[in-house]
């Protein structure tokens, strides 16, 4: 019997089919012939695929599906391509999941690499089915595609065979992922960048290289693989998870972090997989245009970016269409199937197109009533945070005094509690104010070991970050003015030369406390680090845009966006950066992209997001009408009250901290082994760094006036309606009680 009855999905487009499918179906199979994959054998004996097999799983099928509009070649291709994967994928399991061979699985994908070769080079001899299918499609593939194309697709398929490691480490330490780590991960081995990357051989368009690392490509390319791969889960959960004793499940986690059944977690994914196709439209109408005018993007270029968006459509919509009918897949069962069977309903291989008068909303329409409806302002009153797990103990620099001595007179030197035009009844802060947020108590914990130099920069910079984000929704969210905000960030990189000459003239406290900071802290960099330290400043800084853009849409962002977007507006790369520069010239850039690292970073990024979130609930969603609180976020995507969707929070960021710990305990041993001892010793360093970043932050939260109701009502109180000459009344005026008492 199915584990679950599947849930009603959101189909916006129709499927459509190539009409090249007989011509694919019996190319793949004949070249899966060629390669060996139908005589490959299992090692307890038998085949890992035969000929029936594959023609029951129908590749073809699919792929005519995903891509039904390129030619009889180019599906060919792309066919060959996808049989390939699936059987990299029923190879390994066969050979080292089962086994746990985790050295022989090591040493296999290694050994894969070398296959994708560079211009010219010769790659080895195939010893395998797998390595000689991927031979084969190198050489077919990558001579009609651009050196940009090439570096993006070594990546991704890089990614979907190394980190098939990650899985095979968790089947055999019994772990399940929690939801953030899951999704992150699953992106990664799931296979769907690498699917976007052959939508752009299939629809005969490349992405311009200029374009492929901005926020709207990349949130194209993460949506689509989300929902990928979370459509997959739901279809694969009964072969994988009961069947095949598979761990790395979107449905499995869900049911395992919310303590559920598998039926509600189901459709919690369902519900995932749903806010983010809308994400995805959402994108596509609103950031892609803009881009595309902003980069002055030729029209023939612009015609190819729309050419891609179309194809990650066709994608989902066949996609959808083939797991309906693969024998791979759970498929009996699904709650609200349209059209509904009957006399004269057309129905078999090739109708989907005939329901699109009538596709399925599935939950979109509740999602999107919920992301969409709330009501800002709300007297929510002080939200207790509950019992959270901190399992390392904070530490103060013995420099705290004399960074705050310094702190103070350099905010004033830089003109913070000066008045800025268009902020009623003065500046974004004044004096008092300040000294309540006690930045150099902040900084004095996540970074104890820092010299009284060091300290006080790392105090200067949480003022100017706090400044800047505090200063954005004043000065420009207020009136919606997203072309002023627009303007002023663009003016900020200017601040920070990359040679540390000179720079403009600044015109404001922001601009001011960047140069100065800028002065202090690149000069001593080398030119790589200053790049990349500057990227995290201008990361977050640009964060405060996407800030602007969803409350002038008034829109609760989608859960995965916000957990993404919120490690950059909370400024953790830029924070985390500052204890980086003890050996950013030590450790080689790469070891900080592995998987165990980038898991570690956003492992401690998160716990301490979610601390904030928790703490400055109050302030945020009652009297400044923020939209953007992981709190606020769960209650609208799973319909809960405030309260329920702490303790969410809460247990995620538990589950954070574990995955955290985890990861010293097992990981980084692991990823030092063979690497020099001086970099060994800077990675468990950066470790306890993050150690001290994370527990100091919450004592932070803990100490600092700025979240406290007393505070707040100092600061926020409404000025009485009797004060304005003509008191305002009626819808829309509740941002009439948003101008401070005093600053």
């Amino acid at each position: 019997m199915q584990a679950f009855t599947l849930p009603e999905f959101y189909l916006p487009y129709p499927a459509r089919l190539n009409p090249h499918l007989e011509r694919a179906r019996a190319h793949s199979t004949d070249w899966a012939r060629r390669m060996g994959m139908l005589d490959s054998a299992r090692p307890g004996g038998g085949l890992v695929w035969d000929e029936a097999a594959l023609a029951e799983m129908d590749y073809a099928l699919m792929c005519a599906y995903t891509h039904p509009d390129c030619d009889g070649p180019a599906l060919d291709l792309v066919t060959d391509w996808y049989v390939w994967v699936f059987f990299f994928d029923d190879h390994f399991l066969e050979h080292f999941k089962y086994s746990r061979d985790l050295a022989g699985a090591r040493a296999h994908i290694d050994r894969l690499e070398s296959f994708m070769t560079a211009d010219g080079a010769s790659p080895p001899e195939p010893a395998n089915a797998v390595e000689a299918g991927l031979a084969d499609l190198w050489a077919r593939t990558v001579p009609a595609m651009s050196a940009g194309w090439r570096r993006r697709f070594v990546t991704s398929t890089h990614n979907l065979m190394v980190e098939s490691m990650w899985e095979l480490d968790n089947i055999d330490q019994g772990r399940v992922a929690n939801p953030i780590e899951y999704v992150q991960m699953r992106r990664r081995v799931g296979g769907a960048p690498w699917s976007a990357n052959l939508v752009e051989y299939a629809v005969g368009a490349e992405v311009p290289d200029a374009l492929a690392g901005t926020r709207p490509i990349q949130v194209l390319t993460d949506t689509f693989s989300d929902a990928v791969h979370l459509r997959n889960d739901l279809f694969s959960y009964q072969r994988e998870v009961r069947e095949e004793g598979e761990n790395s499940n979107g449905v499995l986690v869900f049911e395992r972090f919310f303590g559920c059944s598998t039926q509600a977690a189901a459709e919690l994914v369902n519900d995932l997989l749903t806010s983010r196709l809308q994400q995805f439209e959402d994108t596509a109408l609103t950031e892609v245009p803009a881009l595309l005018a902003e980069h002055r993007v030729p029209p023939a270029e612009q015609l190819g970016v729309v050419a891609y968006v179309k194809g990650l459509q066709d994608w989902q919509a066949g996609g959808h269409e083939w797991h309906a009918r693969s024998s791979r897949y759970m498929n009996n069962r699904t709650a609200g199937d349209t059209p509904a069977a009957g006399p004269g309903v057309p129905a078999g291989l090739g109708t989907a197109a005939l329901r699109a008068p009538f596709p399925s909303a599935g939950p979109a329409p509740r999602l999107r009533l919920r992301q969409r409806s709330h009501l800002p302002y709300q007297p929510v009153g002080h939200l207790p945070p509950p019992g959270l797990v901190m399992p390392y103990s904070f530490r103060t620099s013995p420099y705290l005094d004399q960074a705050r001595a310094h702190a103070i007179g350099w905010a004033r030197r830089m003109g913070m509690f000066d008045a800025v035009p268009g902020v009623e009844l003065g500046g974004v802060w004044d004096e008092r104010r300040f000294r309540g947020f006690d930045f150099a108590h902040c900084a004095a914990m996540i970074h104890a070991d820092a010299t009284a130099e060091r300290l006080a920069l790392s105090a200067d910079w949480l003022a100017w970050g706090t400044y800047g984000d505090d200063y954005y929704p004043l000065v420009f969210g207020a009136r919606r003015d997203l072309a002023a905000a627009k303007a002023c960030d663009e003016r900020l990189p200017a601040f920070m030369p990359l040679d540390a000459g000179v720079t403009p003239e600044p015109a404001n406290a922001l601009e001011r406390g960047l140069a100065d900071l800028w002065r202090r802290t690149a000069g001593p960099m080398s030119p790589a680090a200053r790049r990349r330290f500057r990227g995290a400043v201008t990361d977050m800084t640009s964060s405060w845009l996407w800030e602007l853009a969803d409350q002038a849409q008034h829109r609760v962002p989608d859960p995965i966006d916000y957990v993404e977007m919120r490690r950059r507006t909370f400024g953790s790369d830029l924070t985390m950066s500052l204890a980086h520069l003890a050996h950013a010239d030590l450790v080689p850039p790469e070891i900080f992209q592995t998987r165990v690292l980038r898991e570690l970073d956003t492992a401690a990024q998160d716990y301490a997001c979610f601390t904030n979130d928790l703490f400055s609930y109050q302030k945020e969603i009652e009297f400044e009408g923020e939209l953007h609180n992981m709190v606020l976020v769960v209650q609208r995507f799973l319909d809960v009250d405030r309260w329920q969707a702490r303790d969410v929070v809460a247990d995620l960021m538990a589950a954070r901290i574990e995955q955290f710990g985890h990861i010293l305990a097992n990981d980084l041993p692991a990823l030092c082994d063979g690497l020099d001892e001086p970099v060994r010793r800077a990675l468990f360093q950066h470790a306890d760094r993050l150690k001290d970043w994370m527990s100091g932050i919450l004592e932070w939260h803990r100490r600092c006036a700025r979240y406290t109701e007393a505070e707040l009502r100092r600061v926020y109180t409404p000025r009485r309606l009797a004060d304005f000459p003509f008191p305002p009344a009626g819808l829309g005026t509740s941002a009439a009680r948003l101008t401070p008492a005093e600053r």
